[in-house]
């Protein structure tokens, strides 16, 4: 196998639109706080002219791991699909200022209604967390042809993300990337990335879980919802025999990483959390970034500790400039 990257990421590519509201503004616009909610054109245009934004950047949650992962030292690539607009070149182009290959080919103008590159208005209140309303344009439009096999199998980890799950291609995307990674003797991560995502296609993704899936990134909300539980250490104990390996979060409790039967606990890295957008993204990268490099389990959690904390501290899901090595010993 001709390894070329230690992570390949797949995923929704969407510009972020951060905007600071105040508290209940989500439950006013009908919101749920904390989750992500899929929206049409003209609800994006209609909640955007309710908000001033306080940023706008390239997103995705892969995208996100896959920049951070970059920054801690990953050789790294992305795809993912964007439209020929100036939103899906900026995507593009932040990516590969970031060191992250991005060989995906940009939607034809003519096709799918003309979609425009994806975006997320994250919401966030002053308790710091985020309530996120995702127009998924153009990402809607990834299929398995946008799996490119060369560069599936020079990859060392596949990384997924539980978004990009709706659309049935995209599912089947899944499975192709997975069985060609697998072929090659890679491995395939999954981040379950939101309860409700996981609600609507339960079936479709244990299945994904048991057949495809060795490292499961999943918050408690994802887990116990894909374990039909509302107790964390029914589902932890459930899942942990059903992955090689799997690294679930737990906010300010820190994280819980199971790897054939042993159990590791993850203190967090104390922070003022500012804007909790990406940490499950940021927490993601650092995991994955120390596993391709040889680090313990436990140097692994602690590595996606400090890169979460990062995150967290401030606006925005990725890092303001390269922090790292001040902050990892």
């Amino acid at each position: 196998m001709n390894i070329k990257y230690d992570i390949l990421g797949i995923g929704n590519a969407i510009a972020d639109i951060l905007a600071p509201v105040e508290q209940g503004f989500p439950e006013k616009e009908g919101l749920v706080p904390g989750s992500m909610t899929l929206i049409d054109a003209d609800r994006m245009q209609a909640l955007r002219a309710k908000i001033r934004p306080e940023a706008e950047m390239g997103g995705g949650s892969v995208a996100n791991s896959c920049v951070i992962a970059a920054q801690l030292g990953a050789t790294v690539a992305y795809l993912g699909k964007v439209a020929r607009d100036d939103a899906g070149t900026k995507f593009g182009s932040d990516l590969r200022a970031s060191g992250v290959d991005f060989p995906s080919a940009p939607l034809d103008g003519h096709a799918e209604e003309n979609l425009a590159t994806a975006c997320c208005i994250v919401l966030v209140t002053p308790d710091g967390q985020r309530t996120m309303c995702t127009y998924l344009g153009a990402c809607t439009s990834f299929s398995p042809d946008d799996v490119l096999a060369d560069r599936i199998e020079a990859a060392k980890i596949i990384y997924l993300e539980g978004y990009l799950f709706d659309p049935p291609h995209a599912q089947e995307a899944f499975r192709r990337a997975a069985t060609l990674a697998h072929r090659a003797g890679s491995k395939v991560a999954l981040s379950l990335s939101d309860p409700f995502c996981v609600g609507r296609h339960r079936k479709a993704f244990q299945e994904l879980v048991e057949g495809h899936i060795d490292i499961l990134f999943a918050n408690e909300d994802e887990i116990c919802a894909l374990c039909q539980t509302e107790d964390f250490e029914a589902a932890a104990s459930k899942i942990g025999t059903e992955t090689d390996l799997t690294a679930l979060t737990r906010s300010g409790e820190g994280s819980v990483i199971l790897n054939k039967g042993q159990r590791l606990n993850i203190s967090p890295v104390p922070t003022k959390v500012v804007d909790t957008t990406g940490a499950g993204d940021a927490y993601a990268a650092g995991f994955l970034a120390g596993l391709t490099s040889g680090r313990t389990l436990e140097e692994c959690g602690r590595l996606a500790s400090v890169a979460a904390s990062e995150v967290i501290s401030h606006f925005g899901a990725r890092p303001q400039g390269n922090p790292w090595e001040d902050m990892i010993s």
